[in-house]
């Protein structure tokens, strides 16, 4: 059994990788009031729990939805989102899989070398 303590920090790195194995991966967010992320997509669904604070979540055709702690938001994966933290907010990310089909974390090591080695030849060759 593994165990995290998800009080917000009164400073340090955001986000956090809190875990990550094959299943998920966690991740602890944590926004200064006024602080936004700018509309993204994940690979994988992405489960978000407020674990304290509030927060404004929107979509891309305009739609906006407040959430306060407790809550918990499923996205799809692909589905872009932008979040806005009205107060101090501090959320939990879960990503399912890990990692999602798509994602660059996905390939591996070897290929990743033989892509890099492949776009250095076409640079060159340019």
């Amino acid at each position: 059994m593994e165990q995290w303590n998800l009080t917000p920090a009164t400073e340090g790195a955001s986000p956090k990788i809190l875990t990550s194995c094959d299943d998920g991966r966690a991740v602890l967010v944590e926004l200064a009031a006024g602080e936004s992320l700018g509309e993204h997509q994940v690979h994988e669904r992405a489960w978000v729990s407020v674990l304290a604070g509030e927060v404004d979540i929107r979509l891309p055709h305009g739609a906006t939805t407040s959430a306060s702690a407790p809550a918990l938001l499923v996205f799809e994966p692909g589905e872009r989102h932008s979040v806005h933290a009205n107060t101090r907010s501090s959320l939990l990310l879960l990503l399912t899989p890990w990692p999602g089909i798509g994602h660059p974390g996905a390939t591996p090591l070897d290929l990743k070398a033989g892509a890099h080695a492949l776009a250095m030849e076409k640079h060159s060759a340019a």
